[in-house]
C-alpha cells in the first residue's frame, strides 16, 4: 500500500550517516541522492533514498526546522535480523526506545525492537513470526 515515505532531517549528514549503518541488517541501503536545485527557497536541500536495490521507499530530506516525529516500522526476514537492526542503530547514534524482544500485546508472533534516529523519529524493524 505505500509507496514511498519521507523523514526530515534537520542534521542531515547524522541522520543519512544512522540509516546508512542501521539499514543494511533489513537489507535495504541508500539507493539514491540528490539536491533540491529547484527549490528556490532551499536549493542547497539534500535529500537521500533508502530501500531496497532500486527501489527508493524511505526518503530522508533535508530541513532548517524540525519537523514533528514519526514512526516508520520496516519489516525483518527474522528475530535475528530485528536484534541486527536494533544494535547497528544504536552503534550509529540511535537511542534506545525498546529492545529487542517478543511484544505479545501486539499479537502472539510479533518481535521488535524500536530506536530513536538523530530527530526523534521512532524507527522499528519487526518480524512477524508464527506463535
Amino acid at each position: 500500500m505505500i509507496d514511498h515515505l519521507s523523514f526530515y532531517a534537520t542534521d542531515f549528514a547524522a541522520s543519512k550517516a544512522f540509516y546508512e549503518a542501521a539499514l543494511p541488517a533489513l537489507g535495504a541501503g541508500l539507493v539514491m541522492e540528490m539536491t533540491a536545485t529547484w527549490d528556490a527557497e532551499f536549493p542547497t536541500r539534500r535529500m537521500a533514498a533508502f530501500g531496497p536495490p532500486q527501489r527508493p521507499v524511505l526518503w530522508l530530506i533535508e530541513t532548517r526546522t524540525p519537523a514533528s516525529p514519526r514512526h516508520v516500522a520496516f519489516s525483518a526476514n527474522g528475530p535475528e535480523a530485528v536484534d541486527a537492526f536494533h544494535q547497528a542503530a544504536l552503534k550509529a547514534g540511535g537511542r534506545d526506545n525498546g529492545a529487542p524482544g517478543k511484544r505479545p500485546h501486539y499479537h502472539a508472533g510479533y518481535y521488535g525492537a524500536f530506536v530513536l534516529d538523530p530527530d526523534g523519529n521512532n524507527v522499528e524493524a519487526v518480524h512477524h513470526g508464527m506463535p
